[in-house]
């Protein structure tokens, strides 16, 4: 079965950061060092996210995406603060493939159709961020930080109708905890749509990436397996970022669940398992 595994980069300013829940961003360094070391890992796409963006109303990602589009060679996907159509086509000029709207679709949800038509639906990803509010699960946005009052299942069926080609399932609550992806929040939108399921959220080790597949998604996005197994490596060279790298969050209780992981033991680990995606890139 083949499968896509896709690294996830939350940006603030220009360093890459990690938190849980999507909050408590730590900065782990640069970008670039980790694109392209996922990129020869044989990542099958790459996620950055600029997660202030919506706050401040601005994507401020277009020069880490022109210098990551002229190295690294798979598909880009770029969001955060995306809501317009010339928005969009900055970003895809810039190097993107795809991009992913949340915020402004959520506020006007005809924006989905209107990008679709323009750029065309596979290049129209809707983030959905989704909580569990009593017996349902409620949309945010803004990074998690706004309350929608959305039902987020019925909203990711909505999205898809309006034009979106795929969707980006984020669980704020298992959101770099290590506990797993929530399972029963993807299977219930991927049992309901017909674009492809984008899980995200909560991978603490291979076995959990195999799950999210189970459960209907077509591809996985993480982040803290990856990220510590590359820090911890010391292989990031962090020049002007040393004085603000902060692993010493590693440390703590709350990531006892994160099994460290290099994305090439992930996709040995998936690819005995029957889960196979592009082959490894070994390139100087």
């Amino acid at each position: 079965m083949a499968i896509r595994i896709i690294p996830r980069l939350d940006i603030k300013g220009p360093n890459l950061v990690k938190g849980v829940h999507l909050e408590g961003l730590r900065v782990l360094g640069k970008p670039s060092d980790f694109a392209r070391e996922y990129y020869e890992q044989g990542a099958d796409e790459l996620v950055f996210m600029d997660v202030v963006a919506s706050l401040y109303g601005r994507n401020s990602l277009l020069d880490i995406i022109e210098r990551t589009a002229n190295e690294i060679f798979i598909p880009l996907v770029v969001g955060g603060g995306l809501r317009s159509i010339p928005d969009i086509r900055d970003v895809l000029r810039a190097g993107a493939d795809k991009v992913t709207l949340n915020t402004a679709a959520v506020r006007r949800p005809e924006f989905i159709t209107e990008a679709s038509r323009q750029f065309g639906s596979s290049t129209i990803v809707v983030s959905i961020e989704a909580m569990r509010r009593g017996d349902r699960y409620e949309a945010f946005t803004d990074n998690g930080r706004e309350r929608t009052g959305l039902d987020a299942i019925d909203w990711a069926v909505r999205a898809a109708e309006l034009g979106a080609g795929e969707l980006l399932v984020t669980s704020i609550e298992r959101e770099g905890t290590g506990r797993g992806y929530d399972i029963e929040l993807t299977r219930a939108i991927a049992d309901r749509v017909e674009v492809p399921v984008v899980a995200c959220g909560g991978a603490g080790k291979p076995a959990d990436v195999v799950d999210a597949i189970e459960a209907g998604a077509s591809a996985a996005s993480l982040a803290s397996m990856l990220h510590y197994e590359f820090t911890t490596r010391n292989t990031v060279n962090p020049g002007e970022f040393a004085s603000d790298i902060n692993l010493q969050h590693l440390q703590q209780p709350g990531f006892a669940k994160v099994q460290a992981t290099s994305l090439a033991d992930l996709k040995g680990y998936l690819a005995e398992r029957g889960l196979t995606s592009r082959p490894l890139v070994f390139d100087a």
